[in-house]
């Protein structure tokens, strides 16, 4: 769409900080009062405003697409966004490992292993692992553990945790990166250690290299987004 405003700021509003354009109070795309918790976030979307063009694109706003998707999508659905996330709880991608070759096992422990004991110990929520395909129950404990610990996320750090689980294919990858375990790169890395192993034996095609630099693009936004609510 074509840019008709000047000037994009943070204001505070009632009930936290809101972007104002010319003035004007910015709102979501389904027209709901866009009010931020927390000013260095604010300023980071009134940042993505004044950087845009003669023409606007919101792709090159992933701030603004995060918290228009937790008071848009999430807040409404709150209960429905937990049960998806619970259902990555019982087949996470670090519990299943692949049983050859030696050196993709001895990846997937190193680099998953610490992930499934931080797990254990930040949530009491033993997980357990298996090797092949063949589906592995996690404890029911474990599973309410984790239902527990997703039900105290607020709006914005709840759609940042889903986002990075859809985005990884893993909730305690996910976990690791929106609790501070992990850096962005890191829970890249993490969440393409199977692909990325293949990539070195087979090579990589263009399609792969553009669709990786774009999850790697997301991930880094849900990073940025809980760095800037921890400020």
């Amino acid at each position: 769409m074509k840019r008709l405003y000047k000037e994009a700021v943070a204001v505070a509003v009632a009930g936290g900080y809101g972007i104002a354009l010319d003035g004007k109070p910015l709102l979501t795309p389904a027209k709901r009062p866009l009010v931020l918790p927390a000013l260095p976030l604010a300023e980071a979307i009134a940042a993505e405003w004044q950087a845009q063009g003669d023409t606007v694109d919101p792709p090159a706003m992933p701030q603004m697409r995060l918290a228009s998707i937790a008071i848009d999508l999430v807040m409404p659905r709150r209960e429905e966004v937990l049960a998806e996330l619970g259902k990555y709880a019982g087949t996470d991608l670090v519990c299943y490992r692949a049983e050859h070759p030696p050196e993709l096992v001895a990846r997937q422990h190193s680099v998953w292993q610490p992930l499934v004991d931080w797990a254990t110990l930040r949530f009491d929520a033993p997980l357990a692992v298996t090797a092949g395909i063949v589906p592995v129950a996690q404890p029911p404990a474990t599973l309410h553990a984790f239902a527990a610990a997703l039900a105290a996320y607020d709006p914005l750090r709840l759609t940042a945790l889903h986002a990075a689980t859809a985005a990884c294919g893993s909730l305690v990858i996910a976990l690791a990166l929106i609790e501070g375990r992990l850096d962005a790169e890191a829970a890249f890395a993490a969440a393409q250690l199977d692909e990325s192993f293949q990539i070195e034996q087979w090579g990589e095609d263009a399609e792969q290299t553009a669709r990786r630099a774009n999850l790697r693009k997301d991930i880094a936004a849900i990073a940025q987004l809980v760095d800037l609510l921890r400020r």
